[in-house]
């Protein structure tokens, strides 16, 4: 007897999790000198399709397949999302960074990098609070009390993170560049600010050619 599977293709970061992108980069590294482990891993985290029957598609389905799934996957300089809607719960994206309470300053320096990995659902939950108030195309988020809950952010979309991610990316690149002359003569910040802000760019840098890579 014939068993049908139902093989879906995502063709966005819409369709993929932070969970199932943290396992995929997982096996990912585990295979990294192995692309056709690298490619089974893609087939099952992205389309979650049984690792036992890649290889048993027809090469013109397989190779149509993969293709698609390098196109969207290297597309992943995404906009910033203010607003994000999780378990009927709608939060927003720190609106002044500028005039982010101290505390929430302080805890998200205390992670060194900003990289989407096991810790960035932590950062996630420090930058989108529950919405309280709406004016227009103004809004105001709870006040940050030192509650961080990653795991929530565990099943919120991929285009989301990146979108998160890539916005500090470039807000970081212009603050190393306009403020790390000026940082020398500062006092009373963390004394590993500029090696962070300095990490931060080549960590991206390097994220964006991994993603290249592939």
């Amino acid at each position: 007897m014939k068993q049908e599977i139902i093989l879906k293709v995502p063709n966005s970061w819409e369709a993929v999790t932070l969970k199932d992108y943290l396992a995929l980069r997982k096996d990912m590294e585990t295979y990294k000198d192995e692309p056709e482990a690298i490619t089974a891993c893609l087939f099952h985290h992205l389309c979650k399709f049984p690792l036992e029957y890649v290889q048993q598609l027809n090469i013109d389905t397989y190779i149509a397949i993969r293709q698609d799934l390098i196109n969207f996957f290297n597309n992943v300089d995404l906009p910033l999302q203010k607003f994000i809607t999780i378990d009927g719960v709608e939060y927003g994206f720190e609106p002044d960074l500028s005039r982010m309470a101290y505390g929430a300053y302080v805890d998200i320096s205390k992670y060194e990098t900003f990289e989407i990995n096991e810790k960035w659902a932590e950062i996630m939950s420090i930058l989108y609070r529950p919405v309280i108030n709406t004016t227009g195309k103004l809004y105001d988020i709870k006040a940050y009390d030192g509650t961080i809950d990653g795991e929530k952010f565990m099943n919120v979309s991929m285009d989301i993170h990146f979108g998160t991610l890539f916005f500090l990316k470039t807000l970081l690149k212009d603050l190393l560049k306009d403020t790390q002359k000026s940082l020398t003569g500062l006092t009373g910040l963390p004394q590993n600010i500029k090696s962070v802000l300095a990490a931060n760019g080549n960590l991206t840098q390097a994220l964006c050619n991994s993603h290249k890579m592939i």
